[in-house]
């Protein structure tokens, strides 16, 4: 067996088959779409001093999943949980219990919030991220459906017709030739004559660039929700410096309130638990701060040279 065989068969081992992608499956690629965007958004946001017994990877897949999580303590370990809430509602309607039900730990209870244990919302409305996955992905979805529906329209020419069996095989077995490579002569003039052609329509080509733009325009968009910068240029051009960055103000909000819910509420489960996390931005979404900030400064002449502007 020769070197190339052993490592194909290697690869077959570890590497599991890969299946067609089924385009028209939308709610399983729609959940696709929304794990791998999960896997980045792991990344938005960097902890430090969580205990052994947190792991950043869970609080965040709660935060972002569920939209609230809750710390709680359980046998002198700190936890975070993900329940229901209820209770009487505060002056502000707000709830003020947090039911927590966790079998690994054998645990049932009904804590109160602010005294037992610190709810932390992943948003100001505890909506989480995946009301906005769904909305992209979906679209997303759509729209790469319509683009193999074009794409595999676009491999028609023309469309056959035959007025008869025999022409009808004669016209099969000579496209079949065609497409094996092989070219052929047609020696029955009757072939022509019970066969005919008509040129389809074109414009399935064009409608596959407009579809393209519009997955970058969605892709682009659904970065932006999350503070990454991704232009979509429409113009079929280059962009000047002042157009590329027209959508930085767009860009932090979501991510902004994100980070001041977990740093304010980060702070309430330290003096409760007397833990000592911080949060902060972490990965790109720390770069393209740094980034925003620079360009911010440069729009407001901070950076600018005080001997070039003498007052």
């Amino acid at each position: 067996m020769t070197q190339v065989e052993l490592f194909e068969r290697y690869l077959n081992k570890i590497i599991p088959s890969v299946t067609p992608y089924d385009f028209k499956n939308k709610k399983q690629n729609s959940k696709i779409q929304s794990l791998y965007m999960l896997n980045r958004t792991q990344h938005i946001f960097k902890w430090e001093g969580l205990p052994d017994t947190i792991p950043s990877r869970m609080l965040e897949c709660y935060l972002q999943t569920n939209g609230n999580a809750c710390f709680y303590k359980h046998e002198n370990n700190l936890y975070v949980f993900v329940g229901g809430l209820g209770g009487e509602p505060d002056v502000y309607y707000r709830p003020t219990i947090y039911t927590i039900a966790n079998p690994a730990l054998k645990l049932s209870v009904n804590a109160k919030i602010n005294e037992d244990c610190v709810v932390m919302p992943n948003d100001s409305f505890y909506m989480g991220l995946l009301p906005l996955f769904s909305r992209y992905t979906t679209m997303i979805c759509e729209n790469e459906l319509s683009m193999q529906l074009n794409i595999i329209q676009s491999r028609i020419i023309s469309l056959i017709s035959a007025d008869d069996d025999r022409t009808y095989k004669s016209a099969k077995e000579y496209i079949d030739k065609v497409v094996r490579g092989e070219l052929d002569v047609i020696s029955d003039s009757q072939f022509f004559e019970g066969l005919r052609t008509q040129p389809y329509n074109s414009g399935a080509v064009h409608s596959l660039t407009d579809l393209i733009e519009m997955e970058q325009y969605l892709k682009a968009s659904f970065y932006n929700e999350l503070g990454i910068n991704a232009n979509y240029n429409m113009k079929r051009e280059s962009l000047n410096t002042e157009e590329s960055q027209l959508n930085h103000d767009a860009l932090y909000p979501l991510i902004d309130d994100m980070l001041d819910n977990r740093k304010k509420y980060i702070e309430k489960v330290n003096a409760m638990f007397g833990t000592s996390i911080t949060v902060d931005l972490d990965s790109s979404w720390k770069d393209n701060q740094k980034e925003l900030e620079s360009a911010q400064n440069n729009i407001g002449g901070e950076n600018d040279d005080p001997e070039s502007n003498p007052t």
